[in-house]
């Protein structure tokens, strides 16, 4: 069997389990194991264990536990309903302030806990009934939570730049700070269109505007201040070269677990061994992921799936931004079925030498890689956003939450070509703190 149909086959395979409602790691190493028994026989199974540990044997991943852990910490405690009731209150006259509150808050929660679904789940049990309650429409309302979501793996610290860096070799530091303009220029975007799709569906802004005393908007900065501190010294010591990945956040876990406790008086067991247990299982399925994607690679590989397709992809006598648009769509295409984690594994270490090679900067194109994965986030047929959504809303059509999300998609089309554009949106800040790469 040719490699070509070979791969087309186990990707196949891939889909026709995942079709099955089965959870995604087990779904890639089924797919793995069942290739690799296939070319190889029962004598495979000598080496499978060796090399899904191989995939998760790096002391950089220690980071990635520690910073769910911090994200756990913010998630379970109303350190989120803090910061959405600040923002509202300071943005209550903003035409639109209320949408604007929810995309900052999702932004702002992004920061502190790099996960797309707890931002989305965090931050929508509050936004989209309040937002209900005033009038929006409730495709605005859950389109805007859906999209702001999305943030969490792009502004640092990610997960999904963390493992990018690991997969690709490249500084951790310098891709957190990649990510800062892209992400700071993408949430105006969200709030922009945001703003426009309510008033083109009939809002009125200011109608139903709340009105708070300067007492009210300063009472809750006390309680947000401490986390946004604790993000900006967990970036500096990173970025400083004071401290590794891990070492920064070890420290910034550590005090984020102690502000929600002594802050919000959480001394009870029950409450810190929840923060603990969701942090335990989020870290495990990412791992378990990123072991089984390390699998499914070393599949591909042992098959010559990998080898000729970044033969034939290096061997296109197109244009580098051809070349570029192919890479896009094949990354869509991949993000729509599978989680973050699970693409930048497989796919960094083959798309990467390929990117570099055409002259790309490699911190660049993680920008781009990740709004691309954003993309898959809210788009069928996975969409995990979608059904965090539809989980907390759900009195909200699904059509209506897909008819709201899906414009935003158009919106990381922008961006995406924006970056290509004026690349420096994303190299400019490390080139500036840490030099230039090259």
């Amino acid at each position: 069997m040719s490699p070509v149909s070979s791969g087309l086959l186990l990707v196949g395979g891939l889909f026709v389990l995942l079709a099955t409602g089965m959870p995604i790691a087990f779904a890639l190493g089924l797919a793995a194991v069942g290739a690799l028994v296939l070319q190889g026989g029962f004598p495979i199974f000598y080496v499978l264990s060796e090399t899904m540990f191989a995939g998760i044997a790096n002391l950089a991943y220690v980071s990635i536990p520690m910073f769910v852990l911090m994200g756990a910490a913010v998630a379970s405690s109303p350190a989120g309903g803090d910061l959405y009731a600040s923002l509202d209150r300071w943005l209550n006259r903003v035409p639109g302030g209320l949408v604007l509150s929810n995309i900052g808050a999702c932004a702002i929660f992004s920061g502190m806990t790099g996960s797309s679904p707890a931002t989305c789940a965090a931050i929508g049990k509050m936004g989209i009934p309040e937002m209900m309650n005033r009038g929006y429409p409730a495709s605005v309302a859950t389109g805007s939570i859906a999209a702001g979501g999305t943030l969490g793996i792009l502004i640092p610290p990610s997960v999904t730049l963390i493992v990018y860096g690991i997969s690709t070799e490249t500084s951790i530091g310098r891709l957190f700070m990649a990510g800062v303009i892209p992400g700071i220029m993408l949430t105006a975007m969200f709030m922009v269109w945001a703003v426009f799709d309510a008033k083109r569906k009939g809002f009125e802004f200011g109608a139903r505007a709340m009105r708070y005393t300067l007492a009210q908007k300063l009472e809750t900065l006390p309680r947000i201040g401490p986390f946004l501190l604790i993000i900006a010294g967990t970036l500096y010591v990173l970025y400083g070269g004071i401290a590794t990945p891990s070492e920064a956040a070890g420290a910034g876990a550590l005090l984020t677990l102690l502000v929600v406790v002594i802050a919000y008086r959480l001394f009870r067991f029950r409450p810190i061994a929840g923060i603990f247990g969701s942090a335990m299982r989020e870290s495990v399925m990412i791992m378990m992921i990123m072991a089984a994607a390390e699998l499914f690679s070393f599949a591909l590989s042992s098959l010559f799936v990998t080898q000729t397709v970044a033969s034939a992809i290096a061997s296109l006598e197109v244009n580098r931004w051809v070349l570029m648009a192919v890479i896009n769509l094949f990354l869509l295409v991949a993000g729509m079925f599978l989680p973050p984690v699970a693409v930048i594994v497989m796919s960094a270490p083959l798309l990467f030498p390929i990117v570099t090679q055409a002259g790309f900067d490699p911190y660049w194109f993680a920008i781009v890689l990740t709004i691309n994965m954003e993309v898959g986030l809210i788009t069928p047929p996975v969409g995990l956003n979608l059904f965090v959504i539809n989980a907390i809303a759900p009195q909200v059509p699904t059509r209506e939450i897909l008819w709201g999300s899906l414009p935003y998609v158009l919106v990381m089309f922008l961006a995406i070509l924006i970056l290509c554009i004026f690349p420096e949106i994303a190299t400019w800040l490390p080139d500036q703190m840490m030099g230039s790469a090259t």
